[in-house]
């Protein structure tokens, strides 16, 4: 299968490339290498025998004179939930317009989508009212799961909304052009070619911090660090993405919620004492009290869907994730040290 992943030198995109040239498919990457870690990846895609476009993915005119894909994996976004509400034009270029030259494009070939979506496009008033009137002083222990029913009506993110616009659009598509496609509802996501920077997950960043031994900060919720995510391994996800390209003839037009769930869920506080018995450095931590209006306190995927028609439930621990980013981090420590400067 002729595959084109956007965002193929980002964390996401370039470990879903190299997992899928090694299963003989002919991947191509599109990524304009703005990023000093996206150049590093691209030296491990190319290392696998894999062409990268060098092309913004906002620009029509390029995209459309790309050769015919049977398939595109869309990961480009810019991620970062709090840049969204600074950078408007270049949040919503590659989340909502990228996306949309992306479906003429494949309304043109007729490719087939896989979009990598967001937990994000949830609303957070309603992930609120999951704890209610309980405060984050000590771990509060919440059996609700959240799946692909839950509320998207109300105020998310500028991040969460140009995901949830481009999940409509695929959809609008698919309703007027007959494009087939997969949504993956994805939350937090980590694991190797991950840089410990802020805009690219918790965990990572944790972890480098206590590489690097760097004072650690528990942000809002009272500074306590007793928020809950729970954390997706990107091996996780490559695996349940091998699944739907298998499948993928037969099993389209899907909205999924793709979460480490129950068995990967942690707190700051958990994640700091799981970083100290790995790493071996014990840091000083802060409390900033304030809580961001874009800040939740607790997201655990409900990932019962993914396992009905997939039979897939992701296979690592949080313990398992951030030992493998500790392992990649070691690593790649120089070339690292140099874009953290």
């Amino acid at each position: 299968m002729k595959i084109l992943v956007t965002g193929g030198c980002g964390f996401v995109g370039a470990n879903i490339c190299i997992n899928l040239k090694k299963k003989f498919h002919e991947v191509y990457s599109l990524d304009n290498l703005s990023r000093k870690s996206s150049k590093i990846n691209f030296k491990f895609i190319r290392k696998n025998g894999i062409k990268n476009f060098k092309i913004d993915i906002f620009n029509e005119k390029e995209i459309q004179k790309l050769k015919k894909f049977d398939l595109i994996i869309d990961c480009c976004a810019e991620a970062a939930v709090e840049v969204s509400k600074k950078d408007l034009d270049r949040v919503f270029n590659t989340n909502l317009v990228g996306t949309f030259n992306l479906l003429k494009k494949a309304k043109k070939d007729k490719s087939k989508i896989i979009f990598i979506s967001s937990s994000r496009v949830n609303s957070i008033k309603e992930i609120n009212n999951i704890i209610g009137k309980k405060t984050l002083k000590k771990n509060v222990k919440i059996n609700k799961k959240i799946n692909e029913n839950f509320d998207t009506l109300k105020p998310k993110s500028l991040y969460g909304f140009t995901k949830l616009a481009s999940e409509l659009l695929i959809e609008e598509f698919s309703y007027a052009f007959g494009l087939k496609y997969i949504i993956n509802r994805c939350g937090v996501i980590s694991g190797p070619m991950q840089f410990g920077k802020q805009d690219q997950g918790f965990v990572s960043l944790w972890v480098w911090k206590h590489i690097l031994n760097k004072n650690l900060k528990y942000i809002g919720f009272g500074g306590h660090g007793n928020q809950v995510r729970d954390v997706l391994h990107v091996d996780d996800l490559v695996n349940l993405i091998n699944l739907q390209i298998k499948k993928l003839n037969s099993i389209y037009n899907k909205k999924i919620c793709v979460g480490g769930s129950k068995k990967s869920n942690t707190s700051l506080k958990n994640l700091t004492s799981i970083c100290q018995k790995i790493t071996g450095n014990k840091l000083k931590y802060t409390k900033v009290k304030n809580t961001s209006i874009y800040d939740i306190p607790y997201f655990v995927t409900d990932n019962t869907l993914a396992n009905k028609i997939y039979k897939w439930q992701p296979k690592k621990n949080i313990i398992d994730i951030v030992r493998d980013n500790y392992k990649w981090l070691i690593e790649n420590k120089k070339n690292l040290i140099k874009i953290d400067k």
